[in-house]
């Protein structure tokens, strides 16, 4: 005869149940671990231990889930406060890169679609109301804006690709110093300039924000 249910401890874990910011949660992760090229409704669904036609009830396509993470990973991004419009600026792109380091499939998904989101809403409109506010306006304002957000999404998408190649300082140290030596051989002029020893993202992304920047202020009205 059967066992009974009853004489058995036979209480099956579920998951639970699902919901919106579960899925934008689990979306980050997948798109941490695997880029936009392996994300799919189907590795997510995996994730959540749940059926990919499940998670439509939330959302309306793989599209929705990619701009909800998007717009979730810009809110890390703290709103610019009060200040100097420079130094708003150069905090909010400081952190910006941050975001885009910690989640590198951002710069690829920033270049695909509208920023409409109500976080990536909130930081666009304290950016240019920065530059607003220190006397830009029309095509100038529009122009500055693109080209400040060009230059961290740049800067940041080859600082994670070669990262990515490279792994380690130890071998960035040592590709930079074979580098050297051979410009040192043969182009012994473009050695001295181009300083390819200097491994410090860091320094050179402030550095190269402050050129633009500083062209960015010739246009001001004065004072």
């Amino acid at each position: 005869m059967p066992e009974s249910i009853w004489f058995r401890d036979d209480a099956r874990p579920r998951a639970p149940r699902l919901s919106r910011e579960r899925i934008v949660e689990a979306a980050v992760a997948l798109l941490d671990a695997e880029g936009v090229a392996g994300f799919s409704m189907r590795a997510l669904a995996a994730r959540l231990r749940a059926g990919t036609m499940s998670l439509y009830e939330y959302v309306k396509s793989k599209e929705d889930v990619l701009d909800l993470a998007l717009d979730e990973v810009i809110g890390e991004i703290e709103p610019p406060g009060a200040g100097p419009w420079r130094e708003l600026l150069v905090r909010q792109l400081t952190q910006s890169r941050q975001v885009m380091r910690r989640h590198s499939w951002v710069p690829a998904l920033t270049a695909t679609r509208p920023l409409l989101g109500p976080n990536a809403l909130a930081r666009s409109r304290g950016f240019y109301s920065a530059l607003a506010d220190a006397g830009l306006s029309g095509a100038t304002l529009t122009a500055a804006v693109g080209t400040l957000s060009s230059y961290v999404n740049g800067f940041v998408a080859s600082e994670n690709t070669w990262w990515d190649t490279v792994r380690t300082p130890e071998a960035d140290a040592e590709i930079r110093g074979k580098v050297t030596r051979h410009l040192d051989d043969h182009v012994g002029e473009l050695a001295r300039h181009a300083q390819v020893d200097d491994g410090d993202f860091d320094a050179q992304f402030l550095l190269g924000l402050d050129l633009v920047l500083d062209g960015i202020a010739t246009r001001l009205p004065p004072g």
